[in-house]
């Protein structure tokens, strides 16, 4: 079975930092790209970031550059979305999506995604 999940959101306060991850069960090969979103209330979701393996190339949407960083743990499928210096306005769940075939592009779309896991940052 295919699984994308989410760990690691939570309550934190302005200016500190948390590290979610993303780990992908039942994919295949060493081939697949991996995207985090969020979502937060009332607001349409919108992109942060992608991670492509093997190579492991990111790319960054223009407004989460600079304190959203991304990583990966090839040999254990797992992605890891770096935030720092948080902000109240980081508050939304934050979702995981992934394709089993090698991709690098946020917008092209994704075949699984993960329940999502909530961040919450109090000012």
């Amino acid at each position: 079975e295919v699984q994308v999940v989410e760990s690691g959101g939570g309550f934190v306060h302005t200016g500190e930092s948390v590290r979610l991850s993303c780990t992908l069960s039942g994919f295949t090969g060493d081939s697949w790209g991996v995207g985090w979103f969020r979502q937060a209330p009332g607001k349409e979701r919108e992109a942060i970031a992608c991670l492509s393996s093997p190579d492991g190339t990111t790319t960054y949407t223009d407004s989460m550059k600079g304190r959203f960083t991304l990583s990966s743990d090839n040999a254990k499928k797992t992605v890891y979305l770096q935030m720092d210096n948080l902000k109240p306005e980081d508050t939304a769940v934050y979702y995981c999506a992934a394709n089993n075939f090698f991709s690098n592009d946020y917008e092209s779309g994704y075949q699984y995604w993960g329940q999502g896991t909530q961040v919450t940052v109090s000012s």
